[in-house]
């Protein structure tokens, strides 16, 4: 074994401070380095999870507000129809000006009743939107560490509010 050691000019105490140079070296990274990076990786884990998880509830609120107005729509145009038919039963009565009239009068209240429902429809989709926006912000500044200026928010909503159309 000492003829291989002379041959490739390796002497051994050097060589096992080095060793132990190396190991105390590893055992300082293992504890201040390694360790803090670990929980700081499963920190941004565990924030991705959460804004995931905020993501889903977003979507069903979207499906819940979208059923609403679907409801309601359904709602208007029922209303609509029966005041339709009244107003067609009692115009045969009344004669035909006062069936025009009804049909006239029907016909603006289904109008009104889907132009209500658009605007509803509309409201829900922008605080949606708004929301969602809120939401993509926060969850972009958990996940980067970094605080976004207006500038970076602005373009961030932008680009979301694009994506989410409906």
């Amino acid at each position: 074994m000492g003829g291989i050691l002379e041959t490739f000019g390796l002497k051994l105490g050097p060589f096992l401070s080095q060793v132990i140079i190396i190991l105390i070296v590893y055992a300082v990274l293992k504890k201040y380095a390694f360790g803090p990076v670990t929980k700081m990786l499963e920190a941004r884990r565990e924030r991705i999870a959460e804004g995931e998880e905020n993501l889903t509830k977003i979507k069903s609120d979207l499906e819940q507000a979208e059923q609403k107005v679907q409801a309601m729509l359904d709602e208007a145009n029922k209303d609509a129809e029966r005041l339709i038919s009244e107003a067609r039963e009692s115009a045969g009565a009344i004669g035909e000006k006062e069936k025009q009239k009804a049909i006239s009068e029907a016909q603006k209240i289904m109008q009104n009743a889907e132009e209500a429902a658009k605007l509803e429809h509309e409201r829900l989709l922008g605080e949606l939107k708004r929301d969602f926006g809120r939401l993509v912000i926060d969850t972009t500044s958990k996940v980067t560490g970094k605080v976004l200026d207006d500038k970076d928010q602005k373009r961030i909503n932008e680009e979301t509010a694009g994506q989410v159309a409906l």
